[in-house]
């Protein structure tokens, strides 16, 4: 009996320190991943930037990332140009995402915006041509947008209660007459929609907001992985990107507009040198955030 005893409550201590340690994500099998070090690969222009695509260069072989962009509140965002996108007619966003702020907090987070912004320090306010994802704080809900002008757009919306935090998710967004307006998926599965046949998208400007704070208001959470397509890309493209993880490469290089793996820089790599910068206040680059991710399901 004292032997059990004694050795009893080493074992409990044993349980006890191992959960813990499992609570904390050090034993997730992304903290043991090969991880692909920043520029590994990228898309090959042999004719220069703007030009057409021949492929893939590097190692290619969808590896998790090093780092990944962490943005906080009172902190930066990123910005970076996208001449090769006026005047589109369609388009996709990919990108990975991981809030870490608490459900329906009565704040509006922005996630990313193409072509347009509201509240960013020294832009103003411009509501409309523009592409945005953004959760909004008045009814809890994510805008998954495209908007030209009133009566001339489309938006996706879903309750942020269905996107939980602490969690990295995969997002697509295209828009375009292929999809009849805006397709959005979460996580892969089934798509919303949203109709607008009518829909003519003109840029605001041909440029790129990061984790920018639509309503002024920064993202809490860390980004990665944002690719951005000339065209609306099939359904099977679409679950290749959610099946290869956070550090997929792009699925159609010939069509690829720009790539921010935001693997420890802004750097597109795309072959359009479209690289970012951050603005208001530097953005950092964490190596801590595979605890949050555990790969698709």
């Amino acid at each position: 009996m004292e032997y059990l005893m004694t050795y009893g409550w080493a074992i409990l201590i044993i349980a006890v320190v191992l959960g813990a340690l499992f609570q904390l994500g050090i034993f997730n099998a992304s903290n043991f991943a090969v991880k692909a070090p920043p520029g590994s690969c990228q898309a090959y222009r042999p004719n220069g930037p703007g030009t057409p695509v021949q492929g893939l260069e590097g190692e290619c072989l969808n590896d998790l990332p090093e780092y990944t962009a962490s943005f906080s509140s009172g902190g930066g965002y990123l910005s970076a140009p996208l001449p090769g996108t006026a005047n589109p007619s369609q388009g996709t966003i990919s990108l990975w995402f991981d809030r870490q702020w608490s459900t329906n907090d009565g704040v509006t987070h922005g996630l990313i915006g193409l072509g347009g912004y509201w509240g960013i320090p020294g832009k103003g306010n411009a509501d409309f041509n523009k592409t945005q994802i953004f959760k909004y704080a008045n009814n809890n809900e994510w805008y998954f947008r495209v908007w030209a002008s009133p009566g001339n757009g489309c938006d996706v919306n879903i309750a942020d209660s269905s996107i939980p935090g602490n969690v990295w998710h995969s997002v697509v967004m295209e828009w375009g007459p292929a999809v009849g307006g805006v397709e959005v998926w979460v996580d892969g599965g089934t798509p919303l929609s949203c109709t607008q046949a009518a829909m003519s998208v003109q840029w605001a400007t041909n440029t790129l907001y990061m984790g920018f704070g639509y309503g002024g208001n920064p993202r809490v959470g860390d980004l990665a992985n944002i690719q951005v397509y000339n065209t609306t890309l099939s359904q099977e493209e679409v679950n290749a990107i959610y099946t290869e993880g956070i550090g997929g490469a792009p699925v159609r290089p010939q069509n690829l507009v720009g790539w921010w793996p935001l693997n420890g820089n802004a750097n597109d790599y795309s072959g359009n040198n479209n690289n970012g910068a951050a603005i208001f206040t530097a953005v950092p680059y964490t190596s801590a955030w595979t605890s949050a991710y555990a790969g698709p399901v």
